[in-house]
Parts: structure tokens; C-alpha cells; sequence
């Protein structure tokens, strides 16, 4: 037995586990590189390293300072739409392993750092391990849950992403005691961290079997009910259904092109009726609503209003840490929740929770500002709002937004399609992080005023265009797109006429042979009028 059959002396329970574990371990790389120019930002020595401050670390060029943050976020655009576009030519695990290989050497390379230059290739040579890494994971995650524990799964999967957060804050709080914070080791050992969780992925990732779908799309119907079997311990009545349905929705798979992504884009691209152009907005709108919430001040900038609320940088570094380290209770609730509750009443309690955050946290700043004199006073509670606004963000759309993505696709470009999340999740993030510095720096506290109404904003937006995924095979879903109205009682509608799979195949088997036998007709009767 080879190394990549392994998998198959797991029983059904650790064969889950290995899956989840190293699910865990490509988030963590995700939310660690994250979260890690937070600290990397703050030490002098790499201020001077790349030419954007003084010796002493204060930054005087906030958009260089922005733009080697955020260039990261053009290499995620192309990973995830050319990570993805390779697993579903060669299979999830084999896209994995690749993304780790590109994950492995950016951050290699940005540990290594001579100049502004050399750090900008290497977070793009990065970007474009963590885009497929992420376009990739909730994939894999996605394709070997049952409908009902969907989204739990991926919730706890995102615990990775806010541990991986956590960890850069902390190991940066440990590294700013090193020669008062004037060590080199300070920023190059946060940077070269991330190797080992791409280390990890690239050792062992091939351990686990690809996901039954792409095997069944890949016409690997033997090997798909196989893994199929082992992920759910069993092959009773409820298996059977789901691998028809998977069988018979791969039967009409196909496989697309780089270029179908803009046609798609453009609302061109894809079989007749099934809306790709639809889906492909929708999750790229999902992911830059949530980057909009207000998320990337927090988490990348934490430290800035923490010393606006007047705290010295001592206690913002360790607050930092712990603020980060809430978004993993967090992710335990959403787990718990995204089930129960559905995807929408996530979404849409969750701009609600946020709204109130962001407008108290306006208020206790700008009490603050009009009373100086009780600035210390005001503090606590704006602390508790940043604390607040992570603990909402993450039970609600720090995993919802990863997982409608995964779920809204056929499996035949699943992964290449939730490119299309992870791009929309590259340009939020990558666009406020870059504006963040600047509006702090304009609006100050007002900042959050405009988060606020941003929220709200929100909710009407989900309520009206985004579909109900939850409790729903990944075969059904794609019946909610087979109507040309976009707004969500419309698709549900059509998800009760055509939302039974194996009834719709039927059908559609039934109009074709229909159809070869009315030609066979035609052809008679043409071939008997020329006789």
C-alpha cells in the first residue's frame, strides 16, 4: 500500500479527523500571514529595512506602508482563480500540495528580506499560496460533509484562521521584549513562522483521499463511492441517495477554460439556465461586504486604535493578542449555530450585532475626543466594542462568507468558482487595509460612523439576492439558479419545483430519449417520402 493510500487503514472517524486536521492546518497559514504584518509593521528595524520610516519605527509613508500589505492580495486574486482552476483539473489534494510548494517559498522569501522590492515579490509569491490554499480548503471541507453538518465543519475549520491571527499578535508580543523591540529577529522570525504550517501541508496532505465529487466530475465513479463510503462509515440508504445525486449531476459535468472566468464574469459563460454569472457576483459581493464590516481595522490595525484609546504599547500589543484571540470562541459559536440558524439569519443578525457595535464604538471615541480630560474613563468601553465586534464577526460572517462560496457551485468547477469568493475576499481585504491608514488618519474615530452604516446597509442586500443554502445537498443548490429572477422568494420557488435531483435527471433522460425517438421518426418519414 502507498504512501497516498494510507488513508484507507483510517477508520471512518480518524479518516474525518486527518481531514479536518489538515484543513486546520492550510486556514491557520491563511489567518497567521493575516495577521502577521500587524507586528512586522511595528518593528523598527524593518521600518528601516524597507525604507518606509525612521530609525526610531514611526512610519512616515502610510501608502508604501499600505501597498506592500496589500499587493499580497493581487498574488491571492491569481491563486485562487489558478489554484482553483488546477483542482478541478487534477483533484483538490494535488491543488493543496501545489498551493503549499508557492506558500512554503513566499514565506521563505519574505523572511529574507533586503528591500521594499524583495519583500513585494515575496507576499505576491505568498498571495498566490494562500489564495489557492483558501479557495481550495473549504472545497475539500465542503464535499466531504453531509448537508446537515455543513457549515459546523467549515466553522470549525475557521477556528484556524483567528488562531492563526492570535498567534502572529502573540509571538509578536513575546519578540517586542527582545532588545527592547530594536532586534532584527523581531520581524524575520514572524515572517519565517509561516513556513511551518506549509511545511506540515507539504509533508503530509497527499495522505488524504480527493473529495468523492471531483473524483465522481473526473469520471471516477468506482474510487467516488469508495471514498464516499469510508467518510461516512457505511454505505446505508442515506449514502446511496447522495452518491446518485453526485453521480448523476457529474454525468453532465464540464470542463471549463481560464477564459471562462470573465465569461462568466459577463454572465456568458457555463450551461443554459444555470446563471454562473449570478453566483460568481454574489460571492464576490459576500466577501467584500464582510472585509466592509469593519473586520480588517481591527484585525490588522489593532494596535493604532488601541493607542488611540490612550493605552501605552505594552498593554495594545497584549490587548491585540487577546482581541484576536476572541475571534476563536467566535468561530465555536458560529459552528454551532450556521446550521441551526441557516446562512441568511447568520448574515443578516450578524450586520444587525455589528451595527450596534460600530456605533457605540463611534460614540465612546468621540466622547473621548470632546472630553480629554476623561479619556481614560472612556477607554474600557471602547475596548469591550473591539473586543465585541470580533466575537459578532466571527459567529456570524467570518464563516458564513467562506462557506455559501463552496456551496453554490456544481462540482465540476467548484473550486475555480469559489475563485470567485476568494477574489472578492482579496479586494475587500486588500482594499481597506491599503485605505485603512488613510481614513484613520482623515476621519479618526468617525471612521467607525461609516462602518456602521455600512452594516446596515447590508442587511437589505441579503435579505433581498442571497439564496438559502443550508440543509440542501451541493447537488440541489443549483436548482435555486435555474430561475432568471435574482431576488431569494424567486429562487426558493424554484428550489420546490426542481430542487429533487434524481426526479430532475429522470426527466431530463425521459425528454431525451423522447427526443431520439421523435428524430428516428423524422428521419422515416423523410426516408420514406424519397423512396
Amino acid at each position: 500500500m502507498g504512501f497516498t493510500s494510507l488513508w484507507k487503514r483510517l477508520s471512518p472517524s480518524q479518516l474525518n479527523v486527518a481531514i479536518q486536521t489538515f484543513s486546520l492546518i492550510s486556514i491557520f497559514f491563511e489567518g497567521y500571514d493575516q495577521g502577521v504584518m500587524g507586528g512586522v509593521n511595528a518593528s523598527p528595524r524593518y521600518v528601516t529595512e524597507v525604507g518606509i520610516g525612521q530609525p526610531d519605527g514611526t512610519v512616515t509613508d502610510t501608502v508604501h506602508q499600505g501597498g506592500i500589505v496589500s499587493v499580497y492580495y493581487l498574488g491571492c486574486i491569481f491563486g485562487c482563480f489558478a489554484g482553483g482552476w488546477a483542482a478541478d483539473r487534477i483533484g483538490r489534494i494535488n491543488g493543496l500540495f501545489f498551493a503549499s510548494i508557492f506558500a512554503l517559498i513566499g514565506g521563505a522569501l519574505q523572511a529574507a528580506t533586503q528591500s521594499s522590492d524583495f519583500i513585494l515579490v515575496a507576499r505576491v509569491i505568498t498571495g498566490i499560496g494562500t489564495g489557492a490554499l483558501t479557495g481550495i480548503t473549504p472545497v475539500l471541507v465542503s464535499e466531504t460533509s453531509t448537508a446537515a453538518h455543513r457549515g459546523g465543519y467549515l466553522g470549525y475549520v475557521f477556528i484556524a484562521n483567528y488562531l492563526g491571527i492570535a498567534v502572529a499578535y502573540w509571538i509578536s508580543f513575546g519578540l517586542a521584549f527582545v532588545d527592547n523591540g530594536y532586534s532584527e529577529v523581531r520581524w524575520r522570525f514572524l515572517l519565517a513562522f509561516q513556513c511551518f504550517p506549509a511545511l506540515l501541508l507539504l509533508a503530509g496532505i497527499k495522505l488524504l483521499p480527493d473529495s468523492p465529487r471531483y473524483l465522481a466530475s473526473a469520471g471516477r465513479l468506482d474510487d467516488a463511492r469508495e471514498v464516499l463510503e469510508h467518510v461516512r462509515g457505511g454505505y446505508g440508504p442515506a449514502v446511496e441517495q447522495e452518491f446518485r445525486e453526485i453521480a448523476a449531476v457529474a454525468k453532465d459535468s464540464q470542463r471549463s477554460s481560464p477564459i471562462q472566468f470573465a465569461k462568466i464574469l459577463a454572465g456568458q459563460g457555463g450551461k443554459p439556465g444555470h446563471h454562473l454569472g449570478r453566483r460568481a457576483w454574489l460571492c464576490m459581493w459576500l466577501q467584500i461586504m464582510a472585509s466592509w464590516t469593519g473586520i480588517t481595522a481591527v484585525t490588522a490595525y489593532s494596535p493604532v486604535l488601541l493607542s488611540a484609546a490612550g493605552y501605552s504599547e505594552l498593554t495594545q500589543n497584549g490587548l491585540a493578542g487577546g482581541l484576536n484571540t476572541v475571534g476563536i470562541v467566535g468561530t465555536v459559536i458560529s459552528a454551532q449555530i450556521v446550521d441551526r440558524l441557516g446562512r441568511r439569519a447568520c448574515l443578516m443578525g450578524g450586520s444587525l450585532g455589528l451595527f450596534v457595535v460600530n456605533l457605540v464604538a463611534a460614540a465612546v471615541y468621540e466622547a473621548s475626543r470632546a472630553h480629554p480630560d476623561r479619556a481614560s474613563s472612556f477607554a474600557p468601553a471602547a475596548v469591550a466594542m473591539l473586543f465585541l465586534f470580533n466575537l459578532c464577526y466571527a459567529a456570524t460572517w467570518g464563516t458564513v462568507a467562506f462557506l455559501v462560496p463552496t456551496e453554490i457551485w456544481s462540482s465540476d468547477m467548484r473550486a475555480q468558482g469559489n475563485g470567485f469568493g476568494i477574489t472578492g475576499w482579496a479586494i475587500g481585504v486588500g482594499g481597506t487595509v491599503l485605505v485603512n491608514p488613510i481614513m484613520f488618519d482623515r476621519l479618526e474615530n468617525r471612521t467607525y460612523f461609516l462602518f456602521a452604516g455600512l452594516n446596515l446597509l447590508w442587511i437589505p442586500i441579503i435579505y433581498l439576492f442571497y439564496p438559502e443554502t443550508a440543509h440542501r445537498s451541493l447537488e440541489s443548490i443549483d436548482a435555486l439558479f435555474s430561475t432568471k429572477r435574482p431576488f431569494n422568494w424567486d429562487m426558493e420557488r424554484a428550489y420546490r419545483e426542481h430542487g429533487d435531483v434524481l426526479r430532475e435527471t429522470r426527466q431530463s433522460d425521459s425528454s431525451a430519449i423522447d427526443n431520439e425517438s421523435e428524430a428516428e421518426k423524422a428521419k422515416e418519414l423523410v426516408h420514406g417520402e424519397h423512396v
